[in-house]
């Protein structure tokens, strides 16, 4: 059994990945996305230089193709650090080319190879997150590609797995599945293993999605515990937008540089609801400006004290 056999399974507690506390009381984690060329243990130390809590990272290449492989004792000196630097979970990203419900069989046959193959690869750190793209049903329409999704999630989730599988919100670009918080419902009525899976919601989607969340976060959260539930709102990914709402582009910008700006995001870092979650930049930036944010976010945070 693969899940018993890859590392040791450990907590995320023993992983040192603890939830931290700030006066009694939880605070989300900011990381961003991560090259994960040189392996688990240099993710971890460029995370620390870049002063995160925690990170995202491609289990591939983006774009497809064979993943590297992976070597226990690297994978042991990462955890070594996210025990010592108190990490929150990490952020698996699945690759774009990943299309669950195309409406090709063998594009649909590829996604079920690299998802099954990436949930086997993230139980050698066990108890983290793995985040996808639903899909884009291209012209099959919605509810196809709804069912699809839903199927192939039924056809790898596995009861032994630590990972928790998250459908990111999408902005609605194109026929992509995911525009809306109905659709994820949607898919996760239909998954039988519903434990394993979870949402990550994108700033910069949601805006483009038409979610005001710059005027009505609270009213957008609360249209979230209604119809998906915020105990299933497992991570945030941190971005503004270049366009305005409800544009279905999807094109990221700096903190404070797009149409959501920096008040409404601070808002969003430090709301009482979003606690405990890890926050991944996904901004367009070097590591210079990636260090930057970081402290920015951390410097918004203050105003949990």
């Amino acid at each position: 059994d693969v899940y018993k056999r890859q590392g040791r399974c450990m907590s995320g507690t023993e992983c040192g990945m603890l939830e931290k506390k700030q006066e009694g009381r939880f605070f989300m984690y900011i990381g961003n996305h991560l090259s994960s060329a040189k392996g688990y243990e240099a993710m971890g130390k460029q995370a620390v230089r870049l002063g995160g809590e925690t990170f995202a990272f491609f289990t591939r290449n983006p774009r497809g193709g064979k993943a590297k492989e992976i070597k226990p004792e690297d994978v042991e000196k990462f955890l070594e650090i996210a025990k010592e630097q108190h990490f929150g979970k990490i952020v698996a990203h699945a690759p774009y080319t990943m299309n669950a419900c195309a409406a090709k069989e063998d594009i649909r046959e590829l996604a079920h190879t690299m998802f099954t193959d990436d949930l086997k690869r993230m139980e050698y750190t066990p108890g983290n997150y793995y985040n996808f793209h639903p899909g884009s049903h291209v012209g099959q329409g919605t509810e196809t590609g709804i069912t699809l999704i839903a199927e192939l999630l039924n056809q790898v989730l596995h009861p032994e797995q630590t990972t928790t599988v998250l459908l990111e919100t999408m902005a609605g670009k194109g026929s992509e599945v995911g525009r809306n918080f109905e659709e994820l419902q949607a898919i996760i009525e239909r998954v039988d293993l519903k434990e394993k899976i979870g949402v990550c919601l994108d700033t910069c989607h949601v805006w483009d999605a038409g979610y005001d969340i710059v005027e009505h976060l609270d009213e957008v959260l609360k249209e979230f515990d209604r119809i998906i539930g915020l105990e299933r709102l497992k991570a945030i990914h941190l971005n503004d937008s270049m366009n305005p709402l409800g544009s279905h582009k999807d094109r990221h910008a700096r903190l404070g540089e797009g149409q959501i700006g920096s008040e409404a995001l601070q808002r969003i870092v430090c709301h009482e609801k979003l606690q405990g979650l890890p926050f991944i930049l996904e901004t367009p930036n070097d590591d210079e400006g990636y260090a930057a944010e970081i402290a920015i976010v951390k410097s918004w945070r203050e105003g949990l004290k």
